[in-house]
């Protein structure tokens, strides 16, 4: 979708200013906001994809005023709220009113850093030769699905050269088709792109620059 989260190129927000030694959480309640994510993403009602899109699908008052952990609590509260896990009630005010539903995994104390540590692989057997080579020129399709992508709005219609191939990775778009499990799992071939800064922003982009996307098959077409 082409919501306010895909802000990548759009001009008017002011420069990026790196924060020396950052640390990497600015208060207490950020480390509380991960892990409530990470617990909860844990018990297998959505997948990775499916909280990227909750995150994308704030309004756009809110996505701009909040925080990177605010985001990231404001589409918790969606998730759960949409999978009945949590009452609007019990949000605001903090206690228990229903009983929690059946969940098929429970993250604790023991079993954190040996599921951090599997992750969620995305990498699948390939089904077919990739139809895209190393130095190929291809172009980003121009695009505006109305659900989840992960093609940046910035270059689409845009051509560069393929750099790298990384095999079959779950389809994110497909990903998140389904609300529940089981989810679709369904992989595409997945490149690395590089794009010229000029062929992004035209002349006045800084010669130098370059852009590395990852993207999926079906983003692309060969440029003849």
């Amino acid at each position: 979708m082409n919501g306010v989260h895909d802000m990548g190129g759009m001009q008017g927000f002011g420069p990026v200013m790196p924060e020396p030694h950052e640390p990497l959480f600015h208060a207490g309640w950020e480390s509380r906001a991960m892990a409530m994510n990470v617990a909860m993403g844990a018990a297998g009602q959505w997948n990775i994809d499916l909280a990227r899109a909750a995150r994308e699908s704030l309004p756009p008052a809110v996505y701009l005023s909040s925080s990177y952990y605010e985001i990231w609590v404001r589409a918790l509260e969606k998730l759960m709220l949409e999978r009945d896990m949590v009452t609007a009630t019990e949000l605001q005010t903090g206690q228990m009113h229903s009983q929690p539903l059946p969940i098929a995994r429970v993250l604790n104390a023991q079993t954190v850093d040996a599921a951090l540590a599997a992750g969620s692989p995305t990498l699948r057997e390939s089904v077919g030769p990739a139809l895209f080579a190393v130095g190929q020129r291809v172009r980003a399709r121009n695009i505006h699905p109305q659900g989840h992508t992960r093609l940046p709005r910035y270059v689409r219609g845009h051509s560069g050269t393929v750099v790298q191939t990384h095999g079959s990775h779950v389809f994110a778009d497909r990903h998140v088709s389904q609300s529940l499990p089981p989810f679709d799992s369904h992989a595409e071939w997945l490149y690395t792109v590089v794009f010229d800064g000029a062929e992004l922003w035209g002349d006045a982009a800084d010669p130098q620059v370059q852009v590395s996307v990852d993207a999926w098959e079906s983003y692309l077409e060969a440029v003849m």
